[in-house]
């Protein structure tokens, strides 16, 4: 029983993982597609101006950060500081109950 419980956490952990893979390939595709448009757009009506660059620059950050979080690349913030951190509040968590429990045999 466990088994096919530890099996089927594993197909499902391995099926979120390549629907962020996708969505990240789809933002990166719609990124690609959208800024060619914004660079003929920009060229055909004011080449004196190049303002594409901005939406080219600033979504180009965020499908940046998408795929380090998605292919976990993260040295800040990664999935080792989320450990570390979820570590850190059960143990806090612990801590505060034996005190609290402490407190209240104490206190009868």
């Amino acid at each position: 029983m466990e088994k096919n419980y530890q099996e089927e956490e594993r197909y499902f952990q391995a099926r979120k993982k390549v629907e962020e893979i996708k969505g990240f390939y789809g933002n990166l595709a719609a990124y690609v597609i959208v800024n060619i448009g914004l660079f003929i757009l920009n060229i055909v009506t004011s080449p004196n101006e190049l303002w594409f660059f901005w939406p080219l620059l600033g979504w180009g950050i965020g499908v940046f950060f998408h795929g380090m979080k998605v292919f976990n690349y993260m040295p800040f913030l990664g999935k080792d500081w989320e450990e570390q951190k979820i570590k850190e509040f059960i143990e806090k968590e612990k801590q505060a109950k034996e005190s609290n429990n402490k407190q209240n045999y104490d206190g009868n």
